[in-house]
């Protein structure tokens, strides 16, 4: 028997899918959000809320204050300015029903 085909031959069949399949574990783990993760993002989503809510009361106060103040955004807590944090909502809702 030739030396090529002993190491041809186990290299295909065994070396190719197990390197192959080695790979797709090590990228399907590593797509995935840890827990700490997580928690840092629903951290991050509570504080954009208060700071949105805190936006709002200090455009409000100031414009009962001056006159001539124009806010950017002229409605208290219009769905414009809610919009990503609606999309997050949404996001972990989902999350919550798996």
């Amino acid at each position: 028997m030739d030396w090529d085909t002993l190491i041809v031959v186990p290299s295909i069949f065994i070396g190719l899918p197990w390197l192959i399949l080695h790979y797709v574990t090590k990228w399907k783990t590593a797509a995935t959000l840890t827990v700490d993760d997580e928690a840092m993002l629903d951290e991050l989503y509570q504080l954009a809320r208060r700071l949105d809510e805190r936006m709002d009361t200090v455009e409000r106060l100031v414009s009962n204050d001056h006159a001539d103040f124009k806010p950017v955004r002229l409605m208290h807590d219009r769905a414009v300015d809610n919009q990503p944090l609606t999309e997050v909502e949404k996001l972990l809702a989902k999350r919550g029903r798996k």
